[in-house]
């Protein structure tokens, strides 16, 4: 149907096929063929643009959402987009559909595109209030969708929802780590001094990604499974060089000096998997705020069973004010930067918990003139049985 003569006549062919990217990689729709309007029939681009996205959209985003559900939801779109331009002060209902922003990206691509193609001379003033009208129902999608995660994450499947984004995330970090394992061991050809560097940073950066989400995860459903049953036989040397190994790259970009040390028998028996995820968590963070000096690593016997674990550094050290709540869950900084942990506090917790677990106590000091140290005592048993 043409907007100048009103009188019905069959749609002019569309072309079939998916869209393409252009030159900039945005995904373009196949555009219909050009219609006859006149500089006021906006109404019309309109109504093609969102017919021309209705007959793409499996095509183009194949998503499976039904042919039922999409056609409503893109009418409610047009009419909001035709009320905020009108800016008559009466809301119009958005859909509440997960896919509602990537609509109505597709239409203001198809919008565009149709507006070109038409016969028409687009009326500059009002084609910029449509536009605007585009961004404001943009703005009401994203602070609606907004609403929706924040009401649901204080809802009672709140804690599932983060389970849910915590596994999501674990799949695809842990083929990241596959192929950065892979391409650092130059299985699929040599590399030179700065790839291996590069590939150890990337390995550093999903192995903790990884931890956070297992720790989360755990934490989650209570951290019964934090630690080990039964304890295991294994040896110090072996977790202090793996520590060592995965947090390296992170201390050689940063020009940082990696120390680690041990003494005492070498073989106990205890939680190898908890301890490990322990320094990891406590080298990594002693890194990432330590700007000069160095960050250690060190495993004492105390006693014949018993040996202290330490992460020191020589970074700006702690602000007294937050020491009281360093190990509560979710305790933001007072200023960015000034916390030795992120801000959600999760890394912390997830020490504090485990080390607990293994039967020991997490303690720290710190100055800003020597740094930041934090140690814990184990019992761990010679698993020689000397």
């Amino acid at each position: 149907m043409t907007a100048a003569s009103g009188s019905a006549e069959p749609d002019p062919p569309r072309a079939r096929g998916r869209g393409t990217p252009s030159s900039s990689g945005v995904l373009r729709l196949p555009v219909q063929g050009p219609i006859a309007l006149q500089a006021a029939d906006f109404d019309a681009v309109i109504e093609v643009a969102m017919n021309s996205v209705a007959d793409r959209w499996e095509e183009t985003v194949g998503d499976g959402l039904l042919r039922d559900k999409l056609t409503p939801a893109l009418a409610m779109l047009a009419t909001a987009v035709r009320r905020e331009a009108a800016s008559d002060g009466i809301p119009s209902p958005i859909p509440v559909l997960v896919p509602a922003r990537r609509m109505l990206d597709l239409f203001r691509q198809s919008f565009l595109e149709h507006l070109s193609a038409s016969d028409g001379t687009p009326e500059p003033v009002q084609l910029l209030r449509i536009l605007a009208g585009i961004e404001r129902v943009q703005d009401r999608i994203d602070r609606d969708a907004a609403h929706r995660f924040a009401s649901r994450l204080a809802g009672p499947d709140g804690l599932e929802l983060v389970v849910e984004v915590a596994h999501d995330l674990r799949s695809p970090l842990t083929s990241i780590l596959f192929l950065a394992e892979t391409l650092h061991q130059a299985r699929s050809g040599p590399i030179n001094n700065v790839q291996e560097r590069q590939l150890g940073l990337i390995y550093s950066a999903a192995f903790g990604l990884t931890s956070l989400a297992n720790d989360v995860i755990e934490l989650a459903r209570g951290g019964d499974r934090l630690v080990d049953q039964q304890p295991l036989a294994f040896s110090i040397t072996e977790v202090m060089e793996a520590v060592h190994d995965i947090v390296r790259p992170i201390a050689e970009e940063k020009g940082l000096k990696l120390r680690w040390s041990s003494n005492g028998s070498d073989s106990r028996s205890g939680q190898p998997g908890a301890l490990s995820r322990v320094l990891l968590n406590l080298a990594t963070n002693a890194l990432k705020y330590t700007d000069d000096g160095h960050v250690e690593i060190s495993a004492k016997q105390v006693t014949r069973t018993r040996m202290e674990f330490a992460v020191s550094d020589t970074g700006r050290g702690l602000p007294a004010e937050a020491l009281p709540s360093l190990f509560e869950s979710f305790t933001h900084r007072y200023k960015p930067g000034e916390y030795t942990f992120s801000s959600s506090g999760l890394g912390l917790t997830i020490c504090r918990r485990l080390v607990s677990a293994m039967g020991g106590e997490l303690e720290v000091a710190s100055s800003a003139e020597t740094g930041t140290r934090f140690h814990f005592v184990l019992e761990l048993p010679d698993a020689t049985g000397r």
